[in-house]
């Protein structure tokens, strides 16, 4: 990984506590809500497939919507000369985020509560505390996409799958989640990483690490459960094995 010349230190301050405190408050409420939602009797693995769907949802509409809030509406206002070096048109001169010459878009130019969030992550990854094209492009599909079918998949399990989309619906989000993140990092991998501070624990492994590989586990979890129901249903269709085969939930 490239050296930064001067990476951000560790800071721990109120912000730190209170924005690792609001990922693990949507944990908690997500499961609070499957003991609300689901039947006692649900199994284990079902309810942690609704709580962590419920946790993806919220996360996507809650963190990420508030991400794409600041990067449209957050700015602060600068020179604009032929010289001025404008991040947005670093691969592209002439390019500026919607259209603006004369802005710099981010949530690290906001003073708000979310725009602290995203400041605070951006100690780890520099590119969340503005306006990164790349990140934005994903974003959008994350928050209006991704958001609303957790959202779905969650539904379907309270309704107990009856119409049988569980594991399909479950499997396209997977696959979503993966791609999403590998094309978060593979920029920065395919550049040496220049905008990742991993230079202490808390940014290196939890912020970067730990949060990030969330989306990866679970999804590919996912992945292999969808493909054990969807071929025993297929094998169910087929005859090749009787009805009374136990279904994998």
């Amino acid at each position: 990984m490239a050296t930064q010349s001067s990476p951000p230190s560790l800071v721990i301050d109120q912000t730190t506590i209170l924005s690792l405190l609001a990922a693990l408050t949507l944990l908690l409420a997500a499961y609070v809500a499957s003991l609300s939602l689901l039947p006692a009797s649900t199994t284990t693995k079902i309810r942690i497939l609704f709580v962590w769907h419920l946790f993806d949802s919220l996360t996507h509409f809650l963190f990420e919507g508030s991400f794409l809030y600041n990067c449209f509406f957050t700015y602060t206002s600068i020179p604009h000369t032929a010289d001025y070096p404008h991040p947005a048109s670093l691969t592209s001169p002439g390019v500026y985020f919607l259209g603006y010459k004369n802005r710099l878009y981010g949530s690290q130019y906001g003073t708000s509560p979310t725009a602290k969030l995203w400041q605070e992550y951006a100690k780890a990854d520099k590119r969340w505390g503005g306006a990164d094209l790349t990140i934005i492009s994903l974003e959008l599909l994350t928050v209006f996409g991704a958001g609303p079918l957790a959202a779905y998949v969650c539904e379907l399990v309270r309704q107990g799958d009856r119409a049988g989309k569980l594991w399909f619906w479950a499997s396209v989000l997977a696959t979503g989640e993966l791609y999403g993140g590998f094309m978060t990092f593979a920029p920065e991998w395919l550049c040496c990483s220049p905008n990742l501070n991993t230079s202490n624990f808390l940014y290196l492994w939890v912020y970067l690490a730990f949060f990030n590989m969330l989306w990866v586990i679970f999804p590919l979890w996912v992945l292999v459960e969808a493909y054990n129901n969807i071929s025993l249903a297929f094998a169910r269709a087929s005859g090749a094995i009787g009805p009374e085969s136990k279904k994998k939930s």
